[in-house]
């Protein structure tokens, strides 16, 4: 696990070392930043010269190990300074200096003008003036007296700066509540790396061109709605399908696509929409997971639409102009898409051009042949155009469905047409208000165009029949027209030629066979043509426009490795020019290989302004016409895009858009939370939910490890962090430690919570987190802590603190874990050179990686590497990352305390790390019963389904231990003795008073069998366990009031030194196993 680089945990003052062991952190920083240029500050500070008390302040880590962290010591800033007053006085923005007098009134605001004497300190300290860079507006008018404090403004609520506003950074809590720093500067951030990136971000480049909602999105979408299927197959529709249901297929077009446009437009307006389109839209409102994968094929498709559009341009050239029909498309093709792809690299603004001459065109055609329809000509009647008439109009009334031909195969070549709607929400970052063009433009424009649609669809219905030869002879005698029945015979024709006699129609024109038809109604036919090209050229330039900038943004989110190179923009604009480039091949290679298919888009979100039921509607209607169109295309595609939001799942890039999956991710969390509460505690539910004192997570890398190990997945981990010793805490500087080690822990895939807090003192701060720690039923209900080895290098007050935490989590009715690891459980001094490594790393050649904590300089001449203490502290520090080998996990459960001492390890071996590990039970023994006891204990253990591999009842545990063992204890408890016998009563009580970790004569005579077992303990640890991997074992109890703080260290000391990584465990003797169903 590395530490990360912004703070890492050495960033604290130097402790005592005392305090080693209780995994202090001390000291606090509070540095006063350089203002902010995007900042309100005061145009007229006036304090007096006299400096802040600096009061040196310590720091302390709440986790237990070994050492603690080695730091220099740095005064507290931003003391209260006697006599200080703050002034702001109105600065004229034309530059005159300051008024020499101000209202004497007095002022309600802490950071008003106090009075005119304010303006000197009783010191005769100096002005200091600062000039707000950002604005010179404060408001007297408004309030009556001069404030910093701000009125609600828009601007104070843009994510970032924006083309529709400057961002503006409303004073911070700390400019308003904070005392004054010496340079008369209140205490406050300036803005966070987040709040700079994004600012960064969307800073515009001077000049770039916008559109609004006609010309960025009604033009676009108008333009890809109507496309070539109004001109060629919109007759050919009503000729299939009729009148009547041909209407009702546009109309569920449009259902679907109103539907999807109310979506749309609900993001569009309820925040800042940024280039990408449909995409950005996707992303940010249900997350990168569906955003990615949709955008990635959305982006795509609408590369190889620029293919299919242009094909259809160059078709409809063939039959105009060329007979060498393959290779002649491809060579317009070609022609074409360089053109095209000239036109959108020169700019946005041609690339507008260009379409509002194109919609000129088309609106031109679709009004020609109108005209042409109410024009009719003796000419065209032969070709089935006889003007409109209602007997035309009630036979093509019903549907004539001929060939495979069904309502839903019809409606499936209508549909890709609607789908033009997004074209507009394609270049939201092109336009000058999105939030307004997107909604207004994409309505509108599905609106006209449905009408459109409409009219069309009853017009051709109305006037052409649908079969004609063409033959100016095919005329009826008037013997014969009693007998005619269709339509055409009202006007003398017979065209009852068309329908063979083997059921197939095999003439040329009418709704049913020719695509050209509205040419022949049309005013001016060729209008017609300069119509389709102009559909089809608009619909190939808004695809070439759209897939690159969605692609662009979609690399801007480093989604997908690798794609890096596409997120690069040219120009005032911004413009994707290498997206244009692969945009152009893609489509290149689908016009070269000749087999074309269109592309499929729809997308659906939620929408404030009905009901959620309308989009789960419109969705599932989106999903009907995938498989409805082409089923195997839509199985095949939802199989990619489940594809791609599995990787992005998995990847779970780093970004924060505030989705909806966030949303019901939260809301999820607090029903099941509320519910849970509801909920009595049961004892098959009972998990180790662990208060870890870790001090800062990466400080103690074993401990954590080792917790995490038997907690991920099925118990609650909370790394506990008490900092302690400031007179002035930064709270600012705490919260930001919580999320910076937060996001360290997620980064490092450890499943647990990071909860700092200040307090007076360890055991204060302890108990805080005992009583705060959590929420509802998910609340710790351990303590775990690192044994205190340097207890007898400090003042052993920190053994009282350290032992009494103990007594807490007991008084809590916590269970209680200690562990010890004989090289030591701190790494935070090692991180400490890592740092000072990195400050030096432009004259390191190499930078050698020892292990996932620390980096190490090295050089040809004198590599820089770790003391030998250091380094076994390093490697010791990564033991429980590593899969354990074959080995065991000695359980001494030795007392009963509810089962947690056997319930760990039993967590623990079911891990994949320590799957090879077997449990060896030790238990406690009569000799003459050692066979009964064995027997007892397999079953209990076989009824609480844990596997074992061996029971050793320990029949000599109460044998007296080894002289040299006992006289070492003694030697060792010495200096904590208190000697009572040998000094007066009152001199004895009162040095207890003062010191009450001292072992008096009668408790050490009291305890003596209970200090004798301790010690033959330790001896059969040693001689049965000593190549365990690890041992778990049944921790002391000392009686609160009773034992000493320095006997019941000196017990743990003995009980568990020279041994492997040892926990101490002792439940809280409330059964956490059961054997019952």
């Amino acid at each position: 696990m590395s530490a990360p680089s912004s703070t890492p945990p050495v960033q604290e003052e130097k402790q005592a070392p005392e305090n080693e062991g209780l995994a202090g952190n001390t000291g606090l920083e509070i540095a006063g930043p350089t203002p902010s240029s995007s900042r309100f500050q005061v145009d007229l500070v006036a304090e007096a010269a006299s400096a802040a008390d600096k009061t040196p302040s310590t720091d302390s880590t709440l986790a237990s190990g070994d050492k603690a962290t080695p730091e220099g010591s740095e005064p507290a800033a931003g003391g209260e300074a006697k006599g200080r007053f703050r002034v702001v006085n109105f600065m004229d923005p034309s530059g005159a200096s300051p008024p020499e007098v101000v209202p004497a009134e007095g002022f309600q605001n802490g950071d008003t003008v106090m009075s005119e004497g304010s303006l000197h300190s009783s010191t005769g300290g100096q002005h200091h003036y600062h000039y707000d860079t950002h604005t010179n507006t404060y408001y007297l008018r408004t309030f009556g007296h001069n404030t910093i404090d701000a009125v609600p403004n828009i601007d104070f609520y843009r994510q970032s700066a924006a083309p529709l506003g400057d961002k503006l950074i409303r004073p911070t809590l700390s400019e308003l509540h904070d005392e004054l720093d010496k340079d008369g500067f209140a205490n406050g951030d300036e803005l966070s790396p987040a709040e700079e990136a994004a600012a960064k971000e969307a800073a515009e480049p001077k000049g770039a061109v916008k559109f609004g909602w006609i010309k960025g999105v009604l033009v676009r979408c108008m333009l890809n709605i109507w496309g070539v299927m109004l001109f060629i197959r919109m007759s050919w529709i009503v000729g299939q399908a009729g009148i009547v249901l041909s209407c009702v297929i546009v109309l569920m077009a449009t259902v679907v696509t109103t539907i999807t446009g109310l979506s749309t437009s609900a993001i569009a307006t309820n925040g800042f929409v940024r280039g990408g389109g449909a995409y950005y839209l996707i992303s940010r409102s249900l997350g990168p997971e569906f955003g990615g994968s949709i955008g990635l094929i959305f982006a795509f498709a609408n590369a190889v639409a620029v293919a299919m559009y242009v094909v259809g341009f160059a078709e409809t050239s063939v039959d105009c102009i060329m007979t060498d029909e393959i290779n002649d498309i491809r060579i317009i093709g070609t022609i074409t898409i360089i053109l095209l792809l000239g036109i959108s690299m020169a700019g946005m603004e041609w690339e507008a051009k260009a379409q509002i001459f194109l919609l000129v065109v088309l609106i031109t055609a679709i009004f020609n042949y109108f005209i042409g329809s109410f024009i009719p000509l003796k000419s065209k009647e032969s070709q089935g155009f006889f003007g409109y008439d209602s007997a035309i109009m009630m036979e093509n009334m019903g549907p004539d469905f001929r060939g495979t031909e069904s309502f839903f195969s019809v409606f499936a070549i209508f549909f890709p047409a609607a789908t033009g709607i997004l074209a507009g929400a394609n270049i939201s970052g092109d336009l000058s208000d999105p939030q307004l063009a997107i909604p207004r433009g994409t309505l509108l424009a599905i609106l006209i165009t449905g009408i459109v649609y409409l009219g069309v669809a009853i017009s051709t219905g109305s006037c052409i029949v649908r079969d004609a030869t063409g033959n100016g002879n095919d005329t009826l005698s008037t013997q014969f027209m009693a007998n005619c029945t269709d339509a055409a015979c009202k006007f003398g024709y017979d065209f009852s030629y068309c329908k063979g006699d083997d059921g197939h129609y095999n003439c040329r024109y009418g709704l049913q066979n020719d695509f050209q038809v509205m040419s022949i109604v049309s005013g001016f036919s060729p209008i017609i043509t300069a119509g389709i090209f102009s559909a089809t050229l608009s619909s190939a330039l808004a695809s070439l426009v759209s897939a690159p900038k969605v692609f662009q943004a979609l690399c801007k989110d480093n989604i997908y490795p690798g794609l890096e190179m596409f997120a690069k923009g040219y120009g005032k604009n911004n413009e994707p020019l290498r997206g244009y480039i692969l945009t152009f091949c893609i489509a290149l290679a689908f016009i070269l290989i000749g087999n074309y298919a269109g592309p499929y888009k729809g997308v659906h979100l939620t929408f404030k302004f009905y009901n959620m039921w309308v989009s789960l509607a419109g969705a599932v209607l989106c999903c009907v016409v995938m498989f409805v169109i082409n089923w195997w295309a839509a199985l095949m595609t939802n199989v990619i895009v489940m594809g791609l939001y599995i990787y992005v799942s998995y990847k779970k890039p780093d970004v924060n858009w505030g989705s909806s999956t966030q949303a019901l991710t939260y809301h999820q969390a607090l029903t099941h939370s509320l519910h849970l509460s509801s909920v009595e505690d049961h004892i098959k539910n009972f998990r180790p939910q662990c208060l870890v004192m870790t001090g800062y997570p990466n400080s103690r890398p074993a401990l954590l490890h080792l917790v995490h190990a038997f907690t991920k997945n099925v118990g609650l981990m909370i790394c506990g962090h008490v900092r302690t010793g400031s007179r002035r805490p930064n709270f600012k500087e705490l919260s930001n430690d919580q999320t910076r080690y937060q996001r360290w822990l997620l980064k490092n895939e450890t499943k647990a919570f990071y909860t700092p807090v200040f307090a007076d003192d360890m055991r204060q701060g302890t108990q805080y987190l005992l009583q705060a720690a959590g929420l509802g039923r998910l609340r710790p209900n351990t303590l775990v802590i690192g044994y205190k080895s340097d207890w007898r290098d400090g003042d052993m007050m920190n053994v009282e603190t350290y032992i009494h935490m103990i007594h807490d989590a007991f008084d809590f009715q916590y269970g209680s874990v200690v562990f010890r690891l004989k090289e030591g459980l701190d790494v935070s001094h090692i991180s400490e050179q890592v740092i000072s490594l990195f400050e030096d790393a432009a004259s390191c050649p190499v930078l050698i990686l020892v292990s996932d904590i620390a980096l190490f300089c090295h050089t040809d001449k004198s590599p820089q590497r770790l003391n030998v203490a250091d380094q076994r502290l390093l490697d010791a520090s990564q033991l429980f990352k590593r899969k354990q080998g074959k080995g065991t996990v000695d359980v001494w459960w030795l007392f009963d305390d509810g089962g947690l001492t056997l319930l760990i390890p039993y967590l623990l071996t079911n891990k994949k790390k320590w799957k090879d590990c077997k449990i060896r039970v030790f238990i406690g023994g009569k000799i003459n019963r050692i066979d009964h006891d064995r027997r007892a204990m397999a079953t209990l253990l076989s009824k609480f389904r844990i596997d074992f591999s061996d029971i050793n009842v320990l029949g000599d545990i109460n044998t007296k231990p080894k002289k040299e063992n006992v006289t070492a204890f003694e030697e060792m408890i010495e200096p904590y003795r208190l000697n009572e016998d040998d000094m007066e009563q009152d001199t004895a009580e009162a040095q207890k008073a003062s010191e009450p970790w001292r072992i008096t004569d009668n408790e050490l005579e009291l305890y003596r069998a209970k200090t004798n077992r301790q010690i033959r303990l330790n001896e059969l640890l040693k001689e049965h366990s000593s190549t365990a991997n690890l041992i778990v074992m049944s921790m002391p109890l000392a009686r609160k009031g009773a034992v000493s703080s320095a006997l019941y260290m000196s017990w743990l000391e003995t009980l568990s030194k020279d041994l492997p990584p040892l926990l101490l465990v002792r439940g809280n003797h409330q059964s956490v196993l059961t054997f019952y169903s």
